[in-house]
């Protein structure tokens, strides 16, 4: 039988707040610095006390004393805690466990050899609806607030042990999360919940999501659409990328209205299926959205600090997002679901260009292209470089294997091993070029 929102624990957790003594630890932990897990947690309001929001949550989740907020670490503690306490302050009600904001969970998996019997934290805040007969129906917004700690397997730093702060990737995408739910709590509530989630665990296999959606708290029946905010912080006078267009057959109109009454130009992308946590949600035909303002020469780098993030781009994608769980949570009709939108492409916590077997280092820019893969650039010193590839050249073959887009690409390399002389074919101002490339190992 299905158990709706008026049943399970998610609701009970709704209908019963947090003690006042929870929330008021939270308060004191962040007023001051305090040594919580094992490590000092940076003050929030002396660190963000000139940065105007939203770029305020970046500078906290970037700043160099969470030690990149690995899943599982003292950092991705203080940082959880961080927006648990940014939750209470907003005003949305806990949904996590035991009257909590936060949803625990394990992080083993096959994708994270390291971590094995390691826990992280999902945070979860909720905005009741107004109608008793259709708030057990909710839009998830989420974004996750995990990265890559000092670097290891997902670096595309190879050998750099450094700290890889994510400012971009994805404190910009939380910071969104946060601005939209404070907008949202200021406003008339609509007739469905929304249910506002920070993900631990993505960069090793999208774990925070996967828990969230298998768990049923929720069912995903009750799920009518889930939008995903991931690297949006570098807008500029670029385009925002939009994935998943094709999972439900409204979602085009609403996305290009949304973006004109903020003025943002967007690329719609059918696929709802990628590397990030809106495909947990599609893999059990939940409608998906997922923001994007494209890959850069800091990504899964030391590089991506909190100061080239773009506040004011940041801002307006945050409308742009809230102005549709505000619809979405209003309109009386769900979505109409369409299916196969899209393959997952291939390990979601890898990097298309590599990290389970030969490096090329080039890095891919996610603007459409008719076909083959687009570069944004090279990673310095990589077979890449080395072979003369750099930005906007746009590769359509690797040895034997064709590359018709990312897929094809991060199939072609899981074909060849390090050392492997292959040619490169690619296209640059609309001829033809071919290069020979020794493929090397991301561990070099």
């Amino acid at each position: 039988m299905l158990r709706t929102l008026s049943s399970n624990p998610l609701r009970q957790r709704i209908l019963r707040p947090a003690c006042a003594c929870a929330g008021l630890s939270l308060v004191l932990a962040f007023a001051r610095a305090e040594p919580l897990h094992g490590q000092i947690c940076p003050n929030s309001a002396r660190l963000t006390r000139s940065v105007e929001p939203p770029l305020d949550v970046v500078r906290y989740l970037a700043d160099d004393a969470l030690h990149g907020r690995l899943a599982g670490s003292a950092g991705e503690r203080c940082a959880g805690d961080y927006l648990a306490w940014t939750f209470e302050e907003i005003g949305l009600e806990p949904g996590g466990d035991d009257g909590t904001y936060y949803q625990s969970l394990q992080l083993e998996s096959a994708l994270n050899p390291h971590l094995r019997g390691g826990s992280g934290r999902n945070v979860v805040g909720v905005l009741t609806g107004a109608d008793p007969e259709r708030r057990d129906d909710v839009i998830v917004v989420g974004a996750h607030y995990d990265h890559l700690g000092m670097g290891g397997a997902g670096s595309l730093a190879p050998g750099e042990e450094a700290i890889h702060n994510g400012a971009d990737d994805n404190a910009s995408g939380v910071a969104a999360l946060v601005a939209v739910a404070r907008t949202l709590a200021e406003q008339p509530r609509p007739s469905r919940s929304i249910v506002f989630v920070a993900f631990t665990g993505e960069e090793m296999g999208l774990l925070g999501s996967a828990h969230f959606v298998a768990r049923g708290d929720i069912p995903v029946t009750r799920m009518k659409a889930m939008l995903n905010m991931d690297m949006v912080g570098r807008l500029g006078d670029g385009t925002l990328i939009v994935y998943g267009v094709d999972t439900a057959a409204e979602w085009r109109d609403l996305v290009e209205s949304a973006a004109d009454s903020v003025g943002v130009d967007v690329a719609l992308q059918g696929s709802g299926m990628g590397p990030s946590d809106h495909t947990s949600f599609y893999a059990r035909e939940v409608p998906v959205l997922h923001f994007f303002t494209n890959v850069h020469g800091d990504y899964h780098k030391p590089g991506d600090d909190w100061e080239k993030i773009d506040g004011e781009g940041l801002a307006r994608i945050a409308r742009m997002v809230g102005i549709l769980a505000t619809h979405l949570a209003s309109r009386s009709e769900d979505l109409v679901v369409v299916r196969g939108a899209g393959r997952p492409a291939g390990t979601p916590a890898a990097p298309p260009t590599g990290g389970y077997g030969a490096y090329l280092g080039s890095v891919p820019d996610f603007a459409p292209v008719d076909h083959g893969v687009l570069l944004s650039g090279v990673s310095p010193e990589s077979p890449a470089e080395r072979a003369g590839l750099t930005t906007g050249d746009v590769i359509v073959g690797l040895g034997e294997h064709e590359v018709a887009d990312l897929q094809g690409l991060t199939d072609a390399l899981r074909a060849h091993r390090p050392g492997d002389t292959v040619e490169v074919r690619f296209i640059r101002e609309e001829q033809t070029h071919r290069v020979t490339v020794t493929l090397g190992s991301r561990n070099n």
